[in-house]
């Protein structure tokens, strides 16, 4: 059984920050696992060389669930962001090593592929509705089967989700938070013209899908999805903050809009009212946030029992190593919806080179053995680090306000 000999982090920034943890074995072999918490990248890879490496050395690396195991209930301060991204970037790198030293892809080590490939969404915006449906249209000519519709809101000089480029999009945008002005009476009247005009543009056999962002109360969320009813929109994602589970009871019994959240979730407990009770119809938790791709399957096979199904988070703030996971995953698991897919810069894709592809609409992890990306630690060295927030929103009045 391959030994784990030594580990190590490593912080690269091709454009954007990057943390990796690569494991290595007594066979020569060693696993990468992504340990990106954006915004708070340094906390992560402190909680690793400090805390998590000096337990791994001398581990049984094909023993991922005992791992797992002892590094969650180890702890006695457990759960939160930064431990479970640190428990994930292990788990991800042993699932890497286990699938190595099987010569096999990951997703056969997790039953094998559900369906042949993976449907992804791509993110069309613009400061107005008209370069909004104009980005649409060209994701459409792509191949994408659903397309994220995010547009600028009229009376404000900034909207998180809107980017200056058509294909890459990096939030994260200063040395210290930017703060912007929002207000939620803008917004909401300037969604369902944005949904009536793409289905005008696109037609009804492209899925839309739209972000809120945790900005509206239950009652604003209720009426937001109840306006774009007639649009029939895959899904309002991260309507209301999602602290209170509670608060989707409310969302629920005004619209029969579908709901996603879960981004920002990191275990199972994050999302067990909202499961149970059926008041989301997607689970967005990511294999970096929410304790790998072991926690992850936790989580939806829970999904599983109360007809809600997968759709995972897939910014850029997920490095390829991440993404490569979330593909391993989605192709394996019964109740995968559907999977977020940001693309990365060819710098980022230098730094990690990889075997999963993108076809009409559709993406797959490869079958290269483990999960089929590789760090270039050369290259990586090559980009130093670069603190960088995502921006933050204040009400017209300077109350501040969720971002």
């Amino acid at each position: 059984m391959p030994k784990i000999t030594g580990a190590k982090v490593i912080v690269t920034s091709p454009g954007r920050n990057f943390v990796t943890l690569k494991i290595e074995t007594d066979e020569g072999i060693y696993g990468l696992g992504d340990a990106t918490l954006n915004g708070r990248e340094l906390a992560v890879a402190s909680y690793l060389t400090d805390h998590v490496i000096p337990c791994l050395i001398g581990r049984d690396a094909h023993r991922i669930e005992d791992v797992w195991q002892y590094l969650y209930k180890g702890a006695y301060w457990r759960r939160g962001p930064v431990t479970m991204s640190a428990i994930a970037a292990v788990d991800t790198a042993l699932w890497d090593i286990k699938g190595k030293v099987a010569g096999l892809p990951v997703y056969q080590l997790l039953g094998g592929a559900s369906r042949e490939g993976v449907m992804v969404y791509g993110h069309a915006n613009g400061k107005t509705i008209e370069e909004t449906i104009d980005n649409a249209l060209h994701y459409k000519s792509l191949g994408y089967k659903a397309i994220r519709l995010q547009s600028g809101v009229p009376g404000l000089n900034s909207t998180y989700g809107v980017s200056k480029d058509r294909y890459f999009y990096e939030p994260a945008d200063a040395d210290l938070p930017t703060e912007n002005l929002w207000s939620t009476e803008k917004y909401l009247r300037s969604v369902p013209p944005l949904f009536e005009k793409a289905r005008e543009a696109l037609g009804w056999d492209v899925h839309l899908l739209h972000d809120v962002h945790h900005r509206l109360t239950p009652i604003e969320a209720g009426r937001l999805g109840k306006d774009l009813e007639p649009f029939r929109p895959f899904w309002m994602e991260d309507a209301v903050p999602a602290e209170n589970q509670a608060n989707f009871r409310l969302v629920r019994q005004h619209t029969t809009t579908p709901l996603a959240v879960g981004e920002i979730f990191n275990s199972i407990w994050d999302a067990k009212q909202l499961i149970e009770e059926q008041l989301i119809d997607y689970i967005r938790a990511t294999v970096v946030h929410a304790g790998g791709i072991t926690h992850l399957r936790r989580i939806a096979s829970f999904a599983d029992m109360h007809n809600v199904r997968t759709g995972c988070h897939g910014a850029t703030d997920l490095s390829p190593v991440c993404m490569a996971a979330a593909l391993h995953f989605d192709l394996s698991v019964p109740n995968f919806g559907i999977q977020e897919y940001m693309r990365h810069t060819p710098e980022t894709d230098a730094v990690f080179p990889h075997a999963y592809s993108f076809e009409d609409g559709l993406m797959h992890p490869g079958d290269k053995p483990g999960l089929g990306v590789d760090l270039d630690e050369e290259l990586a060295a090559k980009y130093e680090y670069k603190r960088a927030y995502l921006p933050v929103n204040r009400l017209e009045d300077g109350t501040m306000f969720h971002w």
